[in-house]
Formats: C-alpha cells, sequence, structure tokens
C-alpha cells in the first residue's frame, strides 16, 4: 500500500509539472495580439540612442612661436627740417627756381635777387679803395722822405712824428676799405639762396618781385629726407624696448614702412607719463606713402615666444566673450569662456588655461550649444593638387622610315 501510494503521488507531480510547462508555453490572446506583441518588442530591440546634433571635427591646441609685439601711436615727422632764409636786406627777389616736392643738392641755388644794388655799392667800394690806397701811398712817400731828413734836423721831431701818424692812418684806411669791399662781395653772393644740405622742399614762401628784409623765411627743407615715427610709449613699457628695435608701421592711410629705432627720449612727460621713441622711416623720397605729420599706429617687434594656439574656426563669440567647446569623453561638448591673444595665419594664441589633453570643436562650432552631442570625423585635409597629365605617346614609325634609320 505504501508503495502504491508514493507511486501515485510521483505521477500526479508529473502531471502538474508538465500543465504548468505547457500553460507557461501556450501564447496568450489573438493571433493578431501576438503578432502586435511580436512587432513591438522588435521596435523596442531595434530602437537607436539620442542621435548627435552635428558632425565636426576636433583638434588640440598646438604650441605656435609668434612674434612679441608692443603697440604704440604716434605722428610721423620730419628728422631735421632746415629754415632757407634770406641774408640780404632791402633786394627784390628776382627769380625762384624750386618748388614743394623738389629734391635739391647741397649749394643748389634756390632763388636769386635782383643784384644791380649790390654791383653798385662793389663798385663804389672798389672805387674807395683805390683811393685809400693812393692816399697811402702818398702818406707812406712823405713818412720816408722824413725820416732820411731826421739825421740832418731839417725838419723838427713832431714833424717827422706827423708824416708817420699820417702814414699809418693812410694804412688803416685802406684796410677799412679793403673790409667794406668784402662786405658788398659778401652781399654779392648772398644774391643767390643756396641749399645748406640734401633734401626736399616742403615749404615755400618765396614769391618772384617781392623785397624781402633779411632773416626772413623763403623756404623749409626736410634734411636728406629723412622721417621718422614719434611713437608714444608709457614709462611702464619703455624698458623693453632698445636702440635698433625693428618696428611696423602703419599710417592712417593705410601706408605699411617698416623702420628701426633711432633714439629713445631720456625723459618722460609728467602729464601722460609717455616717452617719445623715434623710429627711423624710409625717406620720402621712396615715395612709401608715409608723409610728414600723419598719425601712425605701428608695432615694435620684441621678439618670439612659444604659446599655444588654436584654429581660428574653433573661437565662437558670444554675449561679448571668446568660447571653444571642448569634446567630453561621452561625445558631448563644453562650453568654455577663453582669452585670446596674438594671431599668426589662421591660428590664435589662448591666453587663459584650457584642460589637460583638451580637443577643442574646429568645423561645426559656431552652431553647436553647451551639452550638445556631437558625432566626431577626422577632418578632411586639404585638396592636392592636380597631377600634371602624361605626355602623349609619340606615334611609332613606319616601317619604311625604320628601314631608312637603319
Amino acid at each position: 500500500m505504501k508503495r502504491s501510494t508514493l507511486v501515485i503521488a510521483l505521477l500526479a507531480l508529473v502531471i502538474v509539472a508538465i500543465a504548468a510547462v505547457w500553460l507557461v508555453r501556450k501564447p496568450s490572446g489573438t493571433p493578431a495580439e501576438q503578432a502586435a506583441a511580436a512587432k513591438a518588442k522588435d521596435a523596442k530591440d531595434d530602437a537607436p540612442g539620442p542621435k548627435p546634433a552635428l558632425t565636426v571635427t576636433v583638434a588640440k591646441p598646438e604650441a605656435t612661436e609668434l612674434t612679441v609685439t608692443l603697440a604704440a601711436n604716434g605722428n610721423v615727422a620730419a628728422w631735421q627740417e632746415a629754415v632757407v632764409g634770406s641774408e640780404s636786406n632791402g633786394l627784390r627777389l628776382a627769380e625762384v627756381r624750386v618748388n614743394v616736392g623738389d629734391v635739391v643738392k647741397k649749394g643748389q641755388v634756390l632763388a636769386v635777387f635782383s643784384p644791380e644794388t649790390v654791383q653798385a655799392d662793389i663798385a663804389q667800394s672798389r672805387a674807395s679803395l683805390a683811393e685809400a690806397r693812393a692816399t697811402a701811398a702818398d702818406a707812406a712817400g712823405n713818412a720816408a722822405r722824413a725820416r732820411t731828413l731826421q739825421a740832418t734836423g731839417a725838419l723838427s721831431q713832431q714833424q717827422i712824428n706827423q708824416y708817420q701818424t699820417t702814414e699809418q692812418t693812410a694804412k688803416a684806411r685802406v684796410e677799412a676799405a679793403e673790409a667794406v669791399l668784402a662786405a658788398q662781395q659778401v652781399r654779392g653772393r648772398n644774391t643767390q639762396v643756396l641749399a645748406p644740405d640734401d633734401g626736399v622742399i616742403s615749404a615755400r614762401t618765396a614769391t618772384v618781385g617781392s623785397v624781402v628784409a633779411a632773416g626772413t623765411e623763403l623756404f623749409r627743407l626736410i634734411r636728406q629726407g629723412r622721417l621718422e615715427w614719434r611713437a608714444e610709449v608709457t614709462s611702464a613699457e619703455l624698458a623693453r624696448i632698445a636702440v635698433g628695435t625693428p618696428a611696423f608701421v602703419v599710417s592712417a592711410s593705410g601706408a605699411q614702412v617698416r623702420g628701426k629705432v633711432r633714439s629713445i627720449a631720456p625723459t618722460v612727460d609728467p602729464q601722460t607719463r609717455a616717452a617719445l621713441v623715434y623710429v627711423d622711416l624710409p625717406t620720402v623720397l621712396q615715395n612709401t606713402g608715409v608723409k610728414a605729420g600723419m598719425f601712425a599706429r605701428g608695432d615694435f617687434d620684441l621678439g618670439r615666444s612659444s604659446a599655444p594656439t588654436v584654429p581660428q574656426a574653433s573661437i565662437v563669440p558670444r554675449d561679448g566673450f571668446n568660447n571653444v567647446f571642448v569634446l567630453q569623453p561621452d561625445n558631448r561638448v563644453s562650453q568654455i569662456k577663453v582669452q585670446i591673444g596674438r594671431r599668426l595665419n589662421d591660428r590664435i594664441e589662448i591666453t587663459s588655461a584650457l584642460p589637460e589633453g583638451a580637443q577643442v570643436v574646429v568645423q561645426g562650432a559656431g552652431f553647436l550649444n553647451d551639452g550638445d552631442l556631437v558625432r566626431v570625423v577626422a577632418a578632411t585635409p586639404p585638396a592636392a593638387a592636380p597631377a600634371p597629365a602624361p605626355a602623349a605617346a609619340q606615334p611609332a614609325k613606319p616601317a619604311a622610315s625604320a628601314s631608312v634609320a637603319k
């Protein structure tokens, strides 16, 4: 009885297990419902994750050698300006031979005064000199005869002294007449106004027919045509500049020239706390577009230094700040404000700190927002220049020609 009861219990347990398995595997609902459930399950399995907002390229900051410059402003002026005036008084200006902008050499005649009055004075001085010399000769003869009679006692000592005094007075009058003649000859040479140095005429007030007084300005001359840029540099930056430092000057007209520091002012203006730095520029004869009196800005080249740079396309200006987008490990971007510095071609210096090993977005940075998911692709290399077309094959020589060549 016990054995039969145990067999029946085992059979009942097996039957219950088979029924449970059949109930679990049996599909529930109608066939349409079963098909919809299967399709929803497949769609759920195939559903993708969040889509990237943009396809971008990234690049790491690179150390680039950049020039260190110091910006300044100032005026362009003549190195030295000579004033050419009249040394004669009361003469009429008969001829003006140069005008503004003319290049002149030292000793060149710039203007000529009417010489008639001076020539008449020279002739009068020569006649006075001849008369003085004749009087001096007569006085010298009388004095000589008086000295021969001194031993005989025919003349008194007073008379002899009188003849000697007359002789000396006549000689002095000759010297005075010679000095007057020399002065008149100088006036004659001064009828021609000469250039004191090589240079360029920058101003002219001489007018033909005018009668000018001595010392009246007739011309202004830029000596040797040399120009200089007088840059104003603050006292804090003055120590960074030395004589011989190269400078790059841009005038208000857009003309660009290179110069070199010639000297630095020994004093600082107590009002502006700035000192003048004198930079030699190309001469006006080279016609560089820079003229005396212009305002110009420029940069002093202080050397070179290495600094981290990023492509210009990665800098995104927003809300008055410069930003870059840094790629995160989960392919999302983080917006970071940066400070920029010098530029070299298409690269910009980053003066603020970036995370170590940061990769900044280059292409597509301007269309991103903080936290966007992106897809990174390799940067497209620049297109290579097309290869030259191969030379056309030469046609084969005909057999007859080949045989002739042989």
